[in-house]
Formats: structure tokens, C-alpha cells, sequence
């Protein structure tokens, strides 16, 4: 197969709710919605019970680790297998592994054989499961929707994992509080069989350009190479790697500042983190007006040092609503930057690689993660969780201008109506 350019796609900022005109996205999305609600009740439960097994802030942190690190393992033979293999076959048994182990985790929690360790395990065996899927749907997104609405489904696919954010956690905190983190893992578990469900009758268009020559080897060095043969993905994957550094700190401090440092429970870690994800759908649902008024560059920029502030100010919070509707700012600013930073990368990669640059994508992402997680864990157990808070702010600040030199793809290569993505 003759392997063309990546297209410039006709990117204008359309109604935020386009998308879901059309009835398979429609589906798919509520699907997600649930399956997401799961997996942050399970995230909700699974930090939480880490603080009931032990007081170590880097234990505590790890958690957050556990879920991304798998991701930067496994991204790229994600990715290759994206590309060569039906990626509607793929989702089908990652989802499946996903549900079993989710089982497995709450029947353990319920038989009270479950340690610090055992937790961890089980929590980077699902998000393998996750690092799995991750590349074959992101790349299926360009199949469901015209190409004029692939920024807005982008960032309905970043709402849907938000919205779930925003419901998931307060759930997850009063399953916990009710029945004990086993039924949030099993509720999880339940969760997975709405995607099953929808994809299973999902029939792809026999028209989609997926091709992979050589194997499993030739695909992967292929991708690798066209990575770092297209300087035009390099601006995005560097300044998402800076942001997701530092700016993780927020999340993998979280669990150690609500109890520890603030003196709630589970039903209020809930709703902090459940206001981080009402935040980021509010931030996907100011995009295509924002797209409207600012370009790329200035809004991502908005984005970094608006989170750099909140991460300041959160540091000096002390009472729960003010922290609430810190992460409320939080969140709108990390969906704007990380979308906006996903955007880009679609937008310049051609069908026949999507999977393999999308996984390296994540691999940025998600590595960038788990190595911050760990790192501000450490730093906060020799110096305090609020001032590494202070620290990792400074840091966003400065990854920003260490970065902002690299420009990004669109707005230098698109025409004034498309460079507002």
C-alpha cells in the first residue's frame, strides 16, 4: 500500500456536542461514560485503601505509578498491534481482561488477602489492560466522526473520561465508605461489559486504511522511524512530556493531602477528585468557544500557568471547599492542554501509523507520569506534600518556558481557520 502524507484536517471549532449526532460515537460514548464512572470508583478505592494499609506517602503515591506505568511499558507493541491487527478485535479482549482482573481484585479485597504489594500488582495488571486498549481507541476515533469534528470528539472522548471523574470518585468514596473497596472493584468489574457490548456489534467500514508490512518487528521500527522523522510531532510530544512531569504531582499527592494533611475521609476524597473531573468537563465544553478567540499556542500556554497557580495555591488550602474548587480550575486546565496537545498529534498522522505515533503519544504521556509520581513521592516524604506542591509548580512554570521555543505543528502549518484546534 502506497503510504501517503498526513492530511491536514479541516479542524474548525464546531458545537461541542456534534459528535454525538452521529449514533455509533453516540453509543460508544455513553457506553465509555460508564465503563470510566468504574474505573475512577476503582482508582477512588484502590488509593484509599492504600492509606488504610499503610501511612507511607511514597506507597501512597505509588498507586498512581501502578496505573501508568504499564502504559509506557507496553505502549509501543500496543501501538504496532493498533496497526496491524483489527483494532475492534483488540478493545474486545483488553476490556475483557480488564473485567476479570477487576473481579479478581475485589474477591481478594473481600477474602481481606489483599497487602500494599498484592494492591499494586493488581492495579499495574489492569492498567495493562488499559495500556493495551489505549492506542486501538484513540485510533478508531478518526472512523466514527468526520474530520471537520475530530477536535471536538477529542475532547468529548477527554469529557467522557472527565465527567467519569467528576461522578466516579464521589461514588467510589460512598461505595467505600458503605460497602468496602471490594464492591467499588467489583462495580468496576460490571462496568467493562458496556463497552463489550457496544463494540461487539460495532461493524467497521471495510474502506479504513490499517496496514502493517513485515511483522511485529519491521511495524514497530517503521513507527519509531516516522516519529523521529516528523519533526512536526516533536513540539507537542516534548512540551506534553514537561506539563504531565510536574503537573502529576497533584494527583499522586492527592490521597496523602485530604488525609492526612487535611483530616478527611474517604466520602471527601471523593469529592476532591471528583471536582478535578467536573473542572475538566467544563474545560471541554469552553474549548470550541475558546478555539474561537485564541490560537493554539496562547491557549495552552493559559492552560499551564493557570495549573501552575492552582498547584500553588492548593498547597496553602485548608478547608475542603476551597480545595473543591481548586480542582475544579485544575481540571479545566489540564483538559485544555493535554486535548489540545492529543489534537495535534491526530491531526498530522496519516491512518496507516495512527496507532504506533498514538502509543508513543501515551508512552510520552504516561511515562511522564509514572516517573513524576514516583518522584514527587519521594520528594514529599523528605520535605512535606505541600511543599513539593510549591516546588512542582515552580517546575510547570519553568518545563513551560524551558519548551515554549518549540512551536507546534498547526499553528505554524495550517491555514487561520484551522489553526484555532
Amino acid at each position: 500500500m502506497e503510504r501517503s502524507e498526513p492530511e491536514k484536517l479541516d479542524i474548525d471549532a464546531g458545537p461541542a456536542w456534534e459528535p454525538l449526532r452521529h449514533p455509533f460515537f453516540r453509543a460508544l460514548w455513553l457506553a465509555t461514560v460508564v465503563s470510566n464512572i468504574g474505573t475512577w470508583m476503582q482508582n477512588t478505592a484502590a488509593a484509599w485503601l492504600m492509606t488504610s494499609l499503610t501511612s507511607s506517602t511514597l506507597m501512597i503515591a505509588l498507586v498512581q505509578t501502578a496505573t501508568t506505568i504499564p502504559i509506557f511499558v507496553l505502549a509501543l507493541p500496543a501501538g504496532v498491534l493498533a496497526d496491524i491487527i483489527d483494532r475492534r478485535r483488540l478493545i474486545l479482549m483488553t476490556q475483557l481482561w480488564m473485567l476479570a482482573i477487576a473481579t479478581l481484585l475485589g474477591l481478594l479485597t473481600l477474602a481481606d488477602l489483599v497487602s500494599p504489594w498484592i494492591l499494586l500488582a493488581l492495579t499495574a495488571m489492569l492498567a495493562l489492560g488499559s495500556a493495551m486498549n489505549a492506542p486501538a481507541w484513540l485510533s478508531i476515533l478518526p472512523e466514527l466522526v468526520p474530520r471537520s469534528l475530530l477536535g471536538e470528539a477529542i475532547s468529548l472522548n477527554s469529557a467522557s473520561f472527565n465527567l467519569a471523574r467528576a461522578v466516579g470518585p464521589a461514588l467510589g468514596g460512598l461505595v467505600v465508605a458503605s460497602m468496602g473497596p471490594a464492591g467499588a472493584f467489583l462495580l468496576n468489574a460490571v462496568s467493562f461489559l458496556a463497552v463489550v457490548a457496544v463494540v461487539y456489534r460495532w461493524r467497521r467500514s471495510s474502506c479504513v486504511e490499517q496496514e502493517a508490512v513485515g511483522g511485529l518487528g519491521a511495524a514497530f521500527r517503521t513507527g519509531i522511524h516516522y516519529v523521529l522523522d516528523t519533526t512536526t510531532l516533536h513540539a507537542a510530544l516534548a512540551r506534553s512530556v514537561a506539563f504531565m512531569l510536574c503537573g502529576i504531582a497533584l494527583l499522586a499527592l492527592l490521597p496523602g493531602l485530604v488525609r492526612h494533611e487535611l483530616g478527611f475521609g474517604a466520602v471527601a476524597y471523593g469529592w476532591v477528585l471528583g471536582s478535578f473531573g467536573a473542572g475538566a468537563v467544563v474545560g471541554a465544553l469552553l474549548q470550541p468557544y475558546l478555539r474561537h478567540l485564541l490560537r493554539l499556542e496562547p491557549m495552552i500556554s493559559m492552560a499551564t500557568v493557570w495549573f501552575a497557580v492552582v498547584l500553588l495555591v492548593t498547597a496553602y488550602g485548608q478547608r475542603l471547599m476551597v480545595v473543591c474548587l481548586l480542582m475544579m480550575n485544575a481540571g479545566a486546565a489540564w483538559l485544555m492542554v493535554v486535548a489540545n496537545y492529543h489534537t495535534t498529534v491526530q491531526s498530522v498522522t496519516p491512518s496507516w501509523v495512527r496507532g504506533r505515533v498514538l502509543a508513543v503519544f501515551l508512552l510520552c504521556i504516561f511515562g511522564a507520569m509514572a516517573g513524576g509520581s514516583a518522584l514527587w513521592g519521594a520528594v514529599a516524604a523528605r520535605i512535606g506534600i505541600r511543599p513539593t506542591l510549591q516546588v512542582a509548580a515552580a517546575g510547570l512554570v519553568l518545563g513551560l518556558g524551558a519548551t515554549f521555543r518549540m512551536r507546534l505543528p498547526i499553528d505554524a502549518g495550517l491555514t487561520s481557520g484551522e489553526s484555532h484546534v
